[in-house]
């Protein structure tokens, strides 16, 4: 089985910048794309971010120039710097892995973390 733990959540002005970790634990024995959801009351969970087994990396136009996605590949854990935040980026964050088994992929979520952005 997987388990993934975010971290890194909290509350923050308008223009200040977080740094969300999401650290994968289990039957892992690739690597394997991740990525960064968020959902806001009354909004669908959409996606915030992405990093491909071979690195690349894709983001929402939303964030796009604000967030950077990385990951470390010995710790199992995928980051998401966020800077020049706004309060429209107030959600839960979550993290995602998908596992490829027998040809089935497979999706792990994590709990996830509140960004709180205050104006």
């Amino acid at each position: 089985q997987v388990q993934l733990v975010e971290s890194g959540g909290g509350l923050v002005q308008a223009g200040g910048s977080l740094r969300l970790s999401c650290v994968a634990s289990g039957s892992i024995f690739t690597i394997n794309p991740m990525t960064w959801y968020r959902q806001a009351p009354g909004k669908q969970r959409e996606l915030v971010a992405g990093i491909t087994s071979g690195g690349s990396t894709n983001y929402a136009d939303s964030v796009k120039g604000r967030f950077t996605i990385s990951r470390d590949n010995g710790k199992n854990t995928v980051y998401l710097q966020m800077n020049s935040l706004k309060p429209e980026d107030t959600a839960v964050y979550y993290c995602k892995m998908s596992k490829m088994s027998r040809g089935i992929a497979a999706d792990y979520w994590g709990q996830g973390t509140q960004v709180t952005v205050s104006s």
